[in-house]
């Protein structure tokens, strides 16, 4: 915590704000490190703020007192915040975590996103690091592609389920599974989009 309230007026990012009132210590001087480590050991920054919500979680279950096994708590935020998760999973979730005694709705509301992390980052600790590679590059991408189909999946498959249980849709327990296809319409070949950032682009290059 700050010392002084002139120290404390000037922590104004979400980051240092919730580094102090979870207790976060050396948590900032790390992300730095992490952000500009050399390519390979290189955290994005979608992993970065993942990393540091989970600790926050980690903070207010111990806060209240409950312990988890190992696996739990990175299961509890996975409920929390992947888009595949459905809403009953979550709910369910959600009230297990209140009945231990954990502010669900402010801890929610104190995750930081990616762009919390970058600004903490670019504009008070001074951060900055070369451009990422072809392949940090094609890797985001495939994660920003797959965690929105995941979202396209999850609400497909939540709404669904409320035609079925309101009797509107014959139905059982649903699984919708969407696919991402690219058709390159210079010669028409498709892929799938996994197929095509993993080989680095269409075969109808290397045909001229």
């Amino acid at each position: 915590m700050a010392d002084g309230q002139g120290e404390t007026a000037e922590r104004t990012t979400k980051v240092e704000r919730v580094v102090d009132e979870y207790d976060l210590q050396g948590v900032e001087v790390e992300l730095a490190e992490r952000w500009t480590a050399p390519a390979a050991e290189r955290d994005s920054l979608r992993d970065l703020a993942a990393d540091v919500n989970q600790r926050m979680l980690a903070a207010a279950l111990a806060d209240a007192g409950v312990d988890v096994l190992e696996g739990e708590l990175e299961n509890y935020y996975r409920l929390l915040t992947d888009g595949d998760v459905s809403a009953g999973r979550r709910t369910e979730a959600r009230s297990r975590l209140a009945h231990e005694g954990v502010a669900v709705d402010e801890l929610e509301a104190d995750f930081v996103s990616h762009q919390a992390i970058h600004t903490y980052l670019t504009e008070r600790a001074g951060v900055s690091f070369e451009g990422a590679s072809t392949d940090e590059r094609i890797e985001r991408t495939r994660e920003s592609l797959e965690r929105l189909q995941g979202r396209v999946e999850s609400v497909a498959a939540n709404n669904l389920e409320r035609l079925a249980a309101a009797g509107d849709l014959d139905i059982g327990e649903v699984s919708v599974l969407l696919s991402l296809d690219v058709v390159c319409n210079d010669c028409g070949r498709r892929y799938d989009l996994a197929e095509l950032l993993e080989t680095g682009g269409c075969e109808c290059g290397a045909d001229e």
